[in-house]
């Protein structure tokens, strides 16, 4: 099975210069815990919750300073026509919850997640992912 089978197409970004006030408003209203930074059409990086909440809240940044100013930039990603079993063992490995996932000219079409390679139905697999992600935190 393939990454683009499993993944969630509809992906939230936004640019570098959003504040973090736009951000969280934003994750509030998706309902989701990150957002990933395009730049010119190529990912320059990830925001999570817990970023603004670690990197930003807890330094005393103003909720106007840009998302960059607490951004990820080491974006790990896999590629869409990548075989599931792979990249949930990349996953694992580099203790990742989630992932962008990126066509071959490196474009982004998607995010694969743990609960979207849980629903495989393949069990080790997702133990594997599970147990190697919750050694992160």
């Amino acid at each position: 099975m393939k990454i683009n089978e499993i993944m969630s197409r509809e992906v939230r970004t936004i640019m570098p210069d959003t504040t973090l006030r736009e951000a969280a408003r934003l994750m509030r209203e998706s309902d989701i815990g990150s957002l990933i930074i395009n730049d010119n059409d190529r990912i320059s990086g990830v925001i999570t919750d817990r970023d603004i909440v670690i990197r930003a809240l807890a330094d005393g940044l103003d909720p106007g300073t840009p998302v960059s100013a607490v951004m990820s930039n080491d974006v790990c990603y896999c590629f869409d026509d990548e075989d599931v079993d792979h990249v949930a063992k990349n996953m694992a490995q580099i203790e990742k919850r989630r992932l962008p996932v990126v066509n071959r000219n490196k474009r982004l079409v998607g995010i694969v997640s743990l609960a979207n390679v849980a629903t495989c139905n393949v069990d080790k697999l997702s133990a594997n992912l599970l147990r190697g992600v919750a050694h992160a935190h």
